[in-house]
């Protein structure tokens, strides 16, 4: 009997050491990031949208994180509007890790359109949890901070003016020369003309970080403007001979919703959008780079806001110059039967989205990982389209802001300006960052773990 109890307590320690281990919370994190994109690719999220979602969803987690490490900066510490977060006393005792990651989908189940499609997840996540052995009123008193925690974030969250964002007075596109007007196949309306009135995260406002002026409009064949065209329609007739340059347009395509017509059908394609895209890259280098549970949250927490943001000041920058598409422009004054290889977003060309975006996403990256961190990216293997390996960041950054011009979408000055606009952007929130506490989380040194793992493979 003496023999049978010592043997119980061994295999109930060894469960409990099993829980206590952060390996099995770690690889719930981007599993449950990627719950919410496939969400949002049912949804259609806008791009713009979707980086909001990412942000309030992963604060949830970044908070519940931070209000059990001291060393992780409160997020009211660089985010002016954030409020402040209380745990209910009588929840009992919880496991922060637990709570964290289930708040990811709570979050996401809160804000999100179809978000009860994420009810099945979280059955999925808690029967995981009951597998690495955590006890169950431990469970259950995680879920309750999650939902805790997340029901104060959507509150927060719905004062940044995204409610009111329908009762604005709806767009009507200029017909003027030089200005963007609706693009086949679909002439969709414009996407989210009044989001640069969204409450920013960390910078100041809207226009704090403004792009460098365009080319002006021309239709002379002598034209700087013309000039730019025609470097987008002689790109997309040599598509076919440089082939690299197709892959990576298409690699970085991240169109959530393209339209295909056939005859009198039309039929529409779902994809994750680019905040997807550096989402799911914040998590493989958050892996590969063997980082614990808290500074895998903050890594997706960093991202999600810089990138929207970014998004916030790239489109108050389109709709203040409302510039023309390449599509609109060389079908009219060039080739009325050329067609750009990807399909031309509903919304102003300058500056280019992905530029600004992948730009201030990938700075942030190199801040917490460093300048030379190589890495896979499989973000759009679940499209057929295969990984491509990056040796920086950066490198992924400058190959997402070129892939516009390869498409067909965007002009070469919209891509340079996008990309130093989105660097500024980036540099002004790390400067926040910094003075908030929060350092790199990686040292480019390898550490024994990755040293030995490359050593066996």
């Amino acid at each position: 009997m003496k023999t049978l109890i010592i043997a119980l307590l061994f295999f109930c320690q060894l469960g409990y050491a099993q829980y206590k281990s952060d390996t099995a919370f770690i690889n719930y994190v981007q599993p449950s990031v990627f719950s919410l994109s496939m969400v949002m690719m049912h949804d259609v999220v806008n791009p713009p949208a979707a980086t909001r979602f990412y942000s309030y969803a992963m604060l949830t987690a970044y908070q519940i994180v931070a209000m059990h490490n001291k060393e992780v900066p409160n997020a009211k510490t660089f985010i002016k509007s954030f409020p402040f977060i209380t745990i209910s006393d009588t929840i009992g005792e919880y496991d922060y890790r637990v709570a964290a990651v289930y708040a990811i989908l709570e979050a996401g189940k809160q804000l999100l359109p179809s978000g009860f499609m994420l009810t099945q997840d979280e059955g999925k996540l808690v029967q995981l949890f009951k597998k690495d052995k955590v006890p169950d009123s431990i469970i259950a008193h995680s879920v309750a901070v999650a939902t805790e925690v997340a029901a104060q974030i959507v509150k927060w969250s719905k004062g940044d003016g995204y409610g009111k964002l329908s009762t604005r007075l709806r767009y009507t596109p200029q017909k003027e020369e030089g200005y963007w007007y609706p693009t086949p196949p679909a002439y969709m309306d414009a996407v989210e003309p009044h989001w640069r009135t969204i409450r920013p995260m960390v910078i100041d406002s809207c226009n704090q970080y403004p792009a460098l002026d365009p080319v002006p409009f021309s239709k002379d064949t002598g034209s700087a403007f013309y000039k730019l065209n025609m470097e987008v329609y002689t790109a997309g007739l040599n598509l076919q001979k440089e082939q690299e340059h197709l892959n990576i347009a298409s690699f970085w395509d991240c169109n959530p919703f393209a339209v295909t017509t056939y005859g009198h059908m039309a039929i529409g394609f779902k994809k994750i959008t680019p905040g997807g895209h550096w989402m799911n890259v914040s998590g493989i280098a958050a892996r590969k780079a063997n980082l614990n549970f808290d500074n895998t949250i903050l890594v997706h927490a960093i991202s999600a806001i810089t990138m929207m943001d970014a998004f916030i000041a790239c489109w108050d920058t389109k709709f203040k110059t409302n510039r023309i598409r390449p599509e609109t422009y060389i079908n009219k004054y060039m080739d009325v039967k050329w067609k750009p290889l990807l399909q031309t977003p509903p919304f102003p060309e300058y500056v280019s989205g992905h530029s600004i975006v992948s730009t201030a996403g990938a700075t942030v990256l190199t801040y917490l990982f460093g300048d030379n961190f190589a890495y896979s990216d499989n973000s759009e293997e679940m499209f057929e389209i295969p990984a491509r390996s990056f040796t920086s960041f950066n490198q992924a950054s400058q190959e997402a802001a070129i892939s516009r011009l390869y498409g067909g979408i965007h002009y070469r000055d919209a891509i340079d300006n996008g990309v130093t606009q989105g660097r500024q952007l980036a540099e002004g929130v790390i400067i926040k960052l910094k003075a908030a506490g929060i350092k790199p989380v990686y040292s480019e040194k390898k550490d024994s773990r990755q040293a030995f793992q490359e050593k066996i493979q």
